[in-house]
């Protein structure tokens, strides 16, 4: 566990392979005194509102960060693919690695589509489990999941522009200047036309 205390980014040693794990190490730090928090999805394109998300989930326990162990459970590839019905603009890996130079993440396990119903929040049993307001969850998902948790803290989404919001305004930006290029080349395509057919062919009429 040094190696999740210390300065350094120590990737290789936040990533959980497994949720026995997992459980494990979770309670190994509950018997050094600290209390756990966790939270889960995608962070895809991450940005100062996951960031900053991730900052409030870790305060939600104690106001003292050093006294709190954050888990994130990382949706896999194939579970982004089904729930949102595109791929992640970054991929697993590469989600998981920028998870872990984020200070306020202490633990990270990738929650894949095969796993037994609730086993992320199951292995943990945390002290506080972090939701955000604006993912869509069953009617009786924290009826179901309290029994597991000792709270339940909703968050409101800390960024005014969301992830798709962003990858829609990235699509368009690029498409904009491209369909401007198009239109350039269409009318110096029809000036060629006319110089060597004649205006004409050009219209789609005849003289």
């Amino acid at each position: 566990m040094n190696d999740v205390f210390g300065p350094g980014s120590n990737v290789e040693k936040r990533l959980v392979s497994n949720y026995e794990e997992l459980t494990r190490r979770i309670e190994a730090c509950r018997s050094l005194g600290f209390k756990i928090v966790a939270t889960s999805g995608t962070y895809d394109l991450l940005h100062e509102g996951h960031c900053a998300y991730l900052e409030k989930a870790k305060l939600s326990v104690d106001s003292d960060p050093n006294n709190v162990i954050l888990v994130v459970g990382l949706d896999s590839d194939e579970k982004v693919m089904l729930r949102k019905k595109r791929k992640p603009i970054g991929d697993q890996d590469g989600r998981l690695r920028t998870l872990c130079h984020i200070r306020h993440v202490d633990l990270v396990i990738v929650k894949n589509v095969g796993d037994e119903r609730r086993a992320f929040i199951k292995a943990i049993k945390p002290d506080v489990l972090v939701i955000s307001q604006t993912t869509r969850h069953s009617n009786n998902y924290k009826d179901e999941v309290a029994q597991w948790c000792a709270k339940i803290v909703e968050l409101e989404p800390q960024a005014t522009t969301s992830t798709t919001a962003r990858i829609r305004k990235a699509i368009v930006g690029f498409r904009d200047p491209l369909e401007a290029k198009v239109d350039q080349i269409h009318k110096e395509l029809k000036g060629v036309i006319a110089e060597i057919f004649g205006d004409q062919i050009v219209g789609g009429g005849q003289k």
